[in-house]
Parts: C-alpha cells; sequence; structure tokens
C-alpha cells in the first residue's frame, strides 16, 4: 500500500491556520470534506476527538497521525497538513507537532487503516525526510516528495 494512492493531492495543506489540538482537527476534516463526500463532519470530528482522548495520536518529533472510523466513507481517506508554527498536541515527547497526517477508515474495516498507520510511521521515521516535508513550499511539490519517496523504498 503507498500512500500517495490514498492521499489526494488535494488534500493537502501547507499552512494550517489552527493553533489548537481541536481545532487542527476541525480544520482537517474541512479539508476533507472539500475533496471527498463524507457525509457527516461534525461526526468524523467527534470520531477523532474521542480517539484522541483515548491517548494523543501525537507520536513525537513534531508527528500526529490522528485518525478514526466512519460509515460515511468506503475506503480509506486520507488529509496532509503542515502547520508552519507548530500546535500543542499533547504529543508523546511534549513538543509542538507540525506534520499532521489524517486518516479516516470504513468502520467495518481494519486492515487497510492499520497498513497506512505502519507506512506513514515508516515514512516519517526518518527525520531528514520530515524537514524536507516542512520545506515543501507547494501542495504539489508536497505530493511528489512523498511519491519519490515511496518508490525509492519499493
Amino acid at each position: 500500500m503507498k500512500i500517495s494512492e490514498t492521499l489526494d493531492k488535494r488534500a493537502i495543506k501547507i499552512g494550517l491556520n489552527a493553533t489548537a489540538k481541536e481545532d487542527v482537527l476541525k480544520e482537517l476534516v474541512d479539508v476533507l470534506a472539500q475533496v471527498e463526500n463524507i457525509g457527516d463532519a461534525k461526526g468524523i470530528l467527534k470520531a477523532l476527538i474521542e480517539r484522541e482522548n483515548l491517548g494523543s495520536t501525537g507520536i513525537g518529533q513534531g508527528i500526529a497521525i490522528p485518525h478514526g472510523k466512519t460509515d460515511k466513507v468506503t475506503r480509506l481517506v486520507a488529509v496532509l497538513g503542515i502547520s508552519k508554527s507548530g500546535v500543542n498536541f499533547d504529543a508523546l515527547d511534549g513538543e509542538p507537532v507540525y506534520i499532521f497526517f489524517l486518516l479516516v477508515a470504513p468502520k467495518a474495516t481494519a486492515g487497510p487503516h492499520l497498513k497506512a498507520l505502519a507506512q506513514i510511521s515508516r515514512l516519517l521515521r526518518d527525520s531528514y525526510f520530515c524537514e524536507l516535508i516542512r520545506k515543501c513550499k507547494t501542495e504539489e511539490e508536497l505530493f511528489q516528495l512523498i511519491k519519490n519517496e515511496e518508490e525509492k523504498k519499493h
């Protein structure tokens, strides 16, 4: 599974405006709603917040992978958001988060969602690659960066 196959180019936003955890989630869901027919954006936001209440998806090193499930999508969908100033996301290392990879999966499935989480974690394990992500000026440049990195690894 490749992230570039799950992530629509239009579902990338560089320069998130939000500065608080719930606001970031709302902004990411809003980006998703412009690209996918997700039906109930409030329901998805609620699922994401409930997931965060179980434990932060801020995995450290400036990265968060918020995720949730809904019966409003038929396949795994993703949004990639970049915050220039960083957001306090209760990350495991207490550091601000700059890279947000939002995943929304159909309620009935587990496989694709878990594979995507593993794939994203592998991709973002490389701190140099994360630096490159944060330096991208356009959504197109960021999408190509991910695509090229995935091609190198396969």
